[in-house]
């Protein structure tokens, strides 16, 4: 395959994965907000801490209200990663391997594209917030099973899986450190109700709950958010399912080589920290440097990927 296709395919399913977890978590901040009022911090704050963000959105708005950081996070174009911007490259990435991909999944992503350029800042008052991106995700739920349905098990497929599963395991890990370490409450809040509602927000953002449930019951404990979350090798959205799916995928694209690629060998060793590591003894060594661990992990294995087989040369 062309390292030309091969960088629009990865970037294709890693914007629409990006764009996608903008919006659940956006959608699952403003529910928390209905629910309970943020302690001590501006309620819309936290989606700035999980993307690291905050000093852009300083350098453009005065404040992180409610207008500001939806315009920002969702319609911004001077935001690179805004959920517009994300569909537009995407779309543009899409665009230039029409025959590379199915007809049903470039007419969805592209009617996404065409709805995403009518967005004003009205869209957060009709519908409404909790609404437009209810409706938005159902649009990335729909474009994701197309892909599932449409693609050939090819090298076009595991392309667009890294990508896919790379931005989800940073993203997972970033929601995970976000809540531990920006929203820890006081010590005297630990377990309490909005200690609670936050680790349930976090497990609806990842679609979590429900699987939580099946597993643990309805009692919320930090230790079996972060086993489902982190190290459940069969709840699609953990990060332990994601890293297992990249090396899927990077073997199959090194299918025939004599040794590992590097990226492989990366995600191996990633693989192999989460799939021994246990809940208990990540929190009490340090979940944060745990989850930066894994964000520094994926980065390398992405470098690694850019350098094999998307760089051109």
């Amino acid at each position: 395959m062309l390292r030309r296709i091969a960088d629009h395919l990865f970037w294709v399913a890693r914007n629409l994965e990006r764009a996608e977890w903008r919006a659940r978590l956006a959608q699952v901040n403003y529910q928390l907000l209905i629910e309970t009022p943020s302690p001590g911090l501006p309620p819309w704050e936290p989606l700035l801490a999980i993307f690291n963000e905050r000093d852009e959105f300083l350098a453009l708005y005065a404040a992180p209200d409610e207008a500001s950081v939806l315009n920002f996070f969702t319609l911004d174009p001077q935001n690179p990663n805004s959920i517009r911007n994300c569909i537009t490259i995407a779309r543009g990435n899409a665009r230039a391997l029409r025959h590379d991909i199915s007809s049903e999944l470039w007419v969805d992503l592209n009617t996404l594209y065409l709805a995403a350029q009518q967005w004003t800042p009205e869209v957060f008052h009709s519908p409404g917030v909790y609404a437009f991106f209810a409706e938005l995700k159902d649009s990335f739920y729909r474009i994701a099973g197309i892909r599932q349905s449409t693609l050939p098990r090819d090298l076009a497929y595991d392309f667009m899986e890294l990508g896919m599963m790379l931005e989800r395991a940073e993203d997972v890990s970033r929601m995970l450190d976000a809540k531990y370490h920006f929203l820890l409450p006081r010590l005297e809040d630990v377990g309490g109700v909005i200690d609670r509602l936050q680790w349930t927000a976090v497990l609806r953002s990842a679609s979590g709950l429900e699987a939580y449930r099946k597993r643990f019951g309805s009692a919320i404990a930090v230790s079996n958010v972060v086993e489902i979350l982190l190290f459940d090798e069969t709840f699609p959205l953990s990060v332990r399912y994601s890293i297992e799916r990249i090396e899927t995928s990077l073997s199959r694209i090194a299918a025939g080589a004599p040794e590992k690629s590097p990226a492989a060998v990366a995600a191996g060793k990633l693989r192999e920290e989460i799939r021994t590591g246990h809940p208990a003894g990540i929190i009490r060594a340090g979940l944060h440097q745990f989850m930066l661990h894994i964000q520094d992990s994926c980065a390398e294995i992405s470098n690694r990927v850019f350098q094999e087989y998307l760089k051109a040369v």
